[in-house]
């Protein structure tokens, strides 16, 4: 299996290395922000490199669609794998097209509101994932399987 793992620096992407058990033996590689605490967290990781600041930014919105054309053409995962935020959008929706598997996971600190980013992948998702019980209100198709810390 060959695993694309999505998201912005900071939160998100500690979230997703949090997944170690899950991912660590299996053929994987990261988009994320080319940040210092990425960097530093993905040393010896496959990773690409994806635009920001995404939050509300329709050019970085249109940069990141086609960068995930290319690196999901290119690599050809069979899952994307995100806790967002907005780069996980275009490469869900790139994905979806392409006939890849996704799994978003809602953050942690949200516990009766949902993001943006979980607002627009939920539609498309194949297993959308929250840590909160209250958040099954928001997202009734969702699977509660706790908090990842």
């Amino acid at each position: 299996m060959k695993i694309c793992l999505v998201g912005s620096s900071g939160g998100h992407l500690t979230h997703l290395h949090m997944l170690k058990r899950f991912w660590g033996n299996k053929d994987r590689f990261w988009v994320t922000f080319p940040k210092e605490d990425a960097e530093y967290l993905l040393d010896g990781e496959r990773t690409y490199s994806c635009y920001f600041p995404t939050n509300r930014n329709i050019k970085n919105l249109i940069r990141n669609t086609f960068l995930a054309f290319k690196i999901l053409v290119r690599e050809k995962p069979d899952l994307i794998i995100s806790s967002g935020a907005a780069v996980a959008v275009p490469f869900f929706y790139v994905g979806k097209i392409l006939g890849i598997k996704t799994i978003y996971i809602e953050v942690f600190d949200r516990i009766d509101k949902p993001t943006l980013t979980g607002k627009l992948v939920y539609p498309i998702t194949d297993l959308f994932i929250v840590q909160w019980k209250e958040m099954k209100k928001i997202y009734p198709k969702a699977k509660y399987l706790g908090s990842i810390f």
